[in-house]
């Protein structure tokens, strides 16, 4: 008799899928078919493999390539490439130029990364609530944007950095607090787009608030805009600390970043040293390049998941 009951209340296995996994399977394969366009994308690939690979020459190479970046060699000065066990031979003061441009490197990618990210994130907060909300609110809000937006932010930086005393963490806030407009306006533009959309009108309907409304749907939904203007404003705040370096804004020795060391081999380039020149300057070109491939990647994958959603 119990085997009989058991049998009975057994349902038996049709191999159809759950609720659950049948909720999940159109998000899997939208994940998916963007990871199939993004990895179809050559460019995006190479300016993938080029990030890793600058990132892990920056963070990964003093632990094999040891040089002391901190205690100037006179008896060192301007060797060429190759000359007494330097690969890139050595600055003004003796400094390795490949172990300087290790760290150089540090310091303009944790600097882009940090004042990128903290620029999406402000702007997509900003921007959000501005396109969500609307009426004079949003007015007020892209009002404040608008009128920062009309001052050079080049200019911005300078005073600010030429006010301040220049540090990593003071570099990241001063290009975050002026990056994020351009953000702003993307995302009010997504929020007030997705502001209309039926699901936000139910759950407004329901008693939703606002804030839930801003941070359950329209930032998710607007997740991709967000993501691919993210690796942007990374090359773009690397570029802004190659600017500042580059005219005497930058952090101050012995610590240095890629746009000091341009700017200071280019006095030395005049006079022959063009090795103190070339390799910042490559290694800024590459990975700017690199961001925005990685970006133009991102923008087709999100493309083809907005599609199929």
């Amino acid at each position: 008799m119990t085997t009989l009951s058991t049998a009975a209340n057994a349902q038996p296995d049709t191999g159809a899928p759950t609720p659950g996994e049948a909720a999940e399977a159109p998000l899997r394969g939208m994940w998916r078919q963007g990871l199939i366009v993004f990895c179809e994308n050559r460019l995006a690939l190479v300016g993938l493999g080029l990030f890793v690979l600058l990132a892990g020459f920056c963070f990964l190479g003093p632990l094999f390539y040891h040089t002391d970046q901190v205690h100037t060699d006179l008896t060192q000065v301007h060797l060429a490439p190759g000359e007494q066990g330097h690969p890139l031979g050595t600055d003004g003061v003796g400094y390795d130029q490949l172990g300087r441009m290790m760290l150089g490197g540090q310091t303009s990618i944790v600097v882009g990364l940090a004042a990128g990210l903290l620029a999406t994130a402000l702007g997509t907060i900003w921007g959000a609530v501005a396109g969500f909300v609307g009426g004079w609110v949003d007015a007020a809000m892209m009002r404040v944007v608008d009128a920062m937006m009309s001052i050079p932010s080049l200019f911005l930086f300078m005073l600010l950095a030429a006010i301040v005393t220049p540090s990593v963490p003071m570099l990241i806030l001063i290009i975050g607090a002026f990056a994020w407009l351009g953000p702003a306006r993307l995302v009010r533009g997504e929020a007030l787009t997705l502001r209309s959309r039926e699901y936000v009108q139910a759950m407004r309907a329901m008693g939703g608030t606002g804030a839930r409304a801003v941070r359950r749907h329209i930032v998710p939904n607007a997740i991709g805009t967000v993501i691919v203007n993210a690796t942007f404003q990374v090359a773009d705040a690397i570029l802004y600390v190659a600017y500042l370096s580059f005219l005497g804004l930058g952090v101050p020795p012995p610590a240095a970043n890629w746009g000091g060391m341009l700017s200071d081999g280019l006095a030395d380039a005049y006079s022959g040293h063009w090795w103190l020149l070339y390799p910042p300057g490559i290694a800024i070109i590459l990975i700017v390049l690199a961001c925005n491939f990685i970006g133009d990647g991102l923008r087709d994958a999100f493309e083809v998941r907005l599609r199929r959603r």
